[in-house]
């Protein structure tokens, strides 16, 4: 056994980790995860937990200094939510991009009267740490509910046989969207897809039901273990063809 009582807080970054896994790794070495965020266009961060403060496992933390953020309503993008309801976070500040060069249409659609719009669905809580939902890119509207996929994969996670999880939205005639899973098992795990459907249906609310459940032996992954939601979507569309 490694023994890891030399960390103290490490960093990750790249995509949001599962409560499960920052949990997990508390146990196993005592030491905190410390998860902040940015984007290429903030050079490269906004928020971050306190290194030494108040640490809240699955938030993205508290933002930097001199840097504003709101949440703002995901349909007219302008109406500031208040504490604790989801809406897309936008920035402005000293480390905020002037715009993509030599791109004025991708500018304009991505900075509005010099707020930076991010693309990502989040909150706010009562004290000032931001969470981050979901990517609305990711967002599937089934029956014309919306569903997060980071919902339903916090939900695999905390299962002892799955490794990994990734949830897409599908076209469906009736519902719009229907949800695809993707799972990886644990080494030496066996899943059974029809266990596995069972346990989404004890733990989530009906419309965030997987129709379908597929166990892999691996998922596409960037360079960091990002895993590529869109290369799974690419996939499906293959099949449909």
């Amino acid at each position: 056994k490694t023994d890891m009582s030399c960390y103290k807080v490490l960093s990750s970054g790249g995509s949001s980790l599962p409560v499960e896994v920052l949990k997990q790794f508390k146990e196993l070495t005592g030491a905190d995860i410390n998860e902040g965020f940015g984007m290429t266009e903030t050079s490269p961060q906004t928020h971050l937990n306190p290194y030494g403060g108040h640490h809240k496992a699955g938030s993205i933390g508290l933002p930097y200094p001199d840097t504003e953020v709101r949440i703002v309503d995901l349909a007219t993008g302008e109406e500031s939510m208040p504490v604790g309801k989801e809406g897309e976070m936008i920035f402005r500040g000293p480390q905020v991009t002037k715009g993509y060069l030599n791109k004025p249409e991708e500018t304009a659609k991505a900075i509005r009267n010099g707020w930076l719009y991010s693309g990502d669905i989040a909150y706010m809580d009562e004290d000032g740490y931001f969470f981050i939902v979901d990517r609305m890119k990711d967002l599937i509207i089934s029956s014309g509910y919306n569903v997060y996929p980071r919902e339903i994969e916090e939900v695999l996670y905390e299962h002892p046989g799955i490794q990994k999880a990734a949830a897409i939205g599908l076209p469906d005639e009736k519902r719009g969207e229907q949800i695809k899973v993707f799972v990886v098992p644990n080494e030496g795990a066996t899943l059974d897809t029809e266990e596995v459907m069972k346990y989404c249906q004890e733990k989530l609310a009906k419309y965030k039901w997987p129709s379908i459940i597929e166990v892999r032996s691996s998922l596409p992954e960037s360079t960091v273990g990002k895993i590529l939601k869109k290369d799974l979507k690419k996939e499906e569309e293959a099949k449909r063809k």
